[in-house]
Formats: structure tokens, sequence, C-alpha cells
């Protein structure tokens, strides 16, 4: 090409012999074609890079050899410093893009000049079978501002990144976050903008166990707690950590709370990021709404998981709940059967 694309397509490949082909093939068929599409194999030892070899014919698909093993996140790095687009799209070589993903978010970062990463919705591919997204149904870019300080908001391989920002970071991923390197990424850019997300499906995400999210769950949290570390310590100061390993491990991880104690230390954690977020910037109604409602679902999530897995009783996790909390319709009923299941898994332990 004798210019510059609009889109970039970064994609690092490891021993992806059996999937990277149908991630290609759906990047060619975009309906937007002004793009380049940017390999690197990071010395697989299967046929990846054979594979690979076979696409090259295209001239917007560019092919780099790496010399030595490097790991997903320098090669992913590689794959940066070699883009020339106006846009960054961020893919993995196992997900599906969906014809116009290209077109609609590029169409999106060019109508909102604040806006540093657009994402968008992803459903789910399960051996074969399409599954719908299980995220927040609507966001803003103030829900998402929010929520970015609980847990990973994005799908990475919906990521699209506005190339100026993305050039202005040093590094642009960094190795020592591995496996959470994208939720590093979107708290360093999101100082220079605003975060978006388009609330379609424009990405198949697969889930196999293979994946890194299945294969390297544990590393994934520690380096997700390291990075919520940093960000509370504004708020939290020396409690940064605790109230980051709280926060990772039962928000974002989904593990039972083991005491009321600790049910109410969340409670006051997620109190606390809304207001420090509040006074820097007050949030928009719809996006205040919309906070409300999903911390309100967080908390009858962690209190159902807590009573199931009988580590209190249901009038100890009623007796510390906020009043952003309200009660939903068969909440009640839901939480008595779960406080039955939990007693009925305590007896059995004790059998």
């Amino acid at each position: 090409m004798s210019r510059d694309p609009v889109v970039s397509v970064i994609m690092p490949a490891y021993r992806g012999a059996t999937l990277v082909g149908e991630t290609i093939e759906s990047v060619l068929a975009q309906t937007m074609g002004d793009f380049e599409l940017i390999v690197v194999d990071d010395c697989s030892p299967d046929d990846t890079r054979e594979v690979l070899r076979t696409y090259t014919r295209d001239p917007r698909v560019r092919l780099i050899e790496a010399e030595e093993n490097q790991g997903p996140v320098k090669t992913r790095n590689r794959a940066f410093a070699a883009a020339r687009g106006r846009y960054i799209a961020g893919l993995d070589q196992d997900d599906i893009c969906l014809p116009d993903r290209f077109a609609r978010q590029a169409a999106y970062l060019d109508a909102h000049p604040e806006t540093v990463i657009v994402a968008a919705k992803a459903d789910k591919l399960i051996q074969g079978r399409r599954r719908p997204d299980d995220g927040p149904p609507v966001t803003t870019p103030g829900f998402l501002r929010w929520l970015s300080h609980l847990r990973n908001p994005l799908v990475w391989s919906t990521a699209m990144i506005r190339g100026a920002s993305a050039r202005a970071l040093s590094p642009f991923t960094r190795p020592e976050i591995l496996f959470a390197e994208d939720f590093d990424l979107y708290h360093r850019i999101g100082k220079l903008g605003t975060i978006a997300r388009i609330d379609e499906p424009l990405l198949l995400y697969r889930c196999h166990p293979g994946g890194a999210s299945k294969a390297f769950t544990a590393k994934m949290m520690e380096s997700a707690e390291a990075v919520l570390t940093g960000v509370y310590a504004p708020i939290f100061g020396e409690g940064s950590a605790e109230a980051a390993r709280l926060v990772t491990l039962h928000v974002s991880g989904g593990q039972p709370v083991p005491d009321i104690e600790t049910l109410n230390r969340i409670n006051s954690v997620l109190f606390r990021v809304y207001a420090a977020l509040t006074r820097r910037r007050p949030f928009d109604d719809v996006s205040e709404a919309l906070i409300q409602d999903y911390n309100s679902r967080l908390w009858w999530k962690l209190a159902r998981t807590s009573l199931r897995s009988g580590k209190f009783s249901l009038g100890a996790a009623l007796s510390v709940r906020p009043g952003t909390a309200r009660i939903r319709p068969g909440a009640a009923t839901d939480l008595v059967m779960s406080r039955l299941i939990g007693s009925g898994r305590t007896i059995r332990k004790r059998a």
C-alpha cells in the first residue's frame, strides 16, 4: 500500500495453527477494506507459521517471524511498533471479527475525537455455538470509567484505539502485567481521553480450554490485583493492596465471601471508590442510573454466592445490605433458597 491504512490490526500468534486461519478470514471479510493486519508469530512449534504464510499473498497481511519466543505481551508490542494506521485494532488469534466491526468502530472514533478507545460487545463462541454476551447490556463512558475500578470492562479483541494516543504510551502494553496487560492499558490510556463501547456484538469471543483466560487464571488475577492496587493508591493509601485484593477476589473473581465482616468491608470499598470518582468528575444521569443498577445486582450476587457456600446466615447478610441494593422481585426467595443450599452443604461437610 502506498499510504498508511485507516486501521492497523495487531495480532500475536503462538500455537494457533488450527484456529488462526478462521480469525484471518474474518479480518479479510470486513466491509471496510482499508486496513493492514500485522501478525507476529512467536516461534510457534506447530504449523502456525506455515498457515500464516499462505495469507501473505494479500498485501494487507504482514507477517513478522520472531527470532525467539518472548511471550504474548512483547509479541503484541512488536506488532504495534510496526503499525502505521490511524487506529489500532486489538485481536487475538482465536477470535472472530463480525463483518462490520472495523467500519463501525472507525466511524465512531471519527465522530468522537475525545474518545481514545472504543470497544464493543462480544458474543461467546463455545464449541461452535454462539452464546449471547453476558456483560452489561448497556454502557456509557461514565459507567465504564466506574466499572474499570472493579474489573476489566472490555474484551481486548473488540478494542480499537486512537493511534496517536496509543503511541503516547511507553511501552504500549507492560510485559510485567502479564494476562492483565489490557486492563492496565485501559487505565493508562484512559488518562488521555474517554473510553466507550458500542453496545452491539461486533466479535465472537472463542471460549476453549487453551485460552489464556482459562489456562492462566491465577496469574491473571494476580496481575489484575496489581493494577487495582496502583489505581486505588490515591483513594486508600496504604490500604490499597487490601482493597484491591478484596475486589479482585470476590467482585471480579466471584469467590464466596468468607464472613459477614468481609462482606461489610467490600461494601465500604465500593462506596469509597464511587465517592472518589464522583468527586473527581460527577457522573451524568444515565451513567448514575446504570451504576446504581449494577451495584445493586452485584451486592445480591455476592450475598447469594456466599449464602450458597454456607458462610453466614441470611439475617447477617441482610443486616449489612446497603441502601442502594434494592430488593428485586424474587430476590428474597432466591436468598432463602441460597441459604438452604448453603446449610445443606455445611451439614454434608460436617457429616
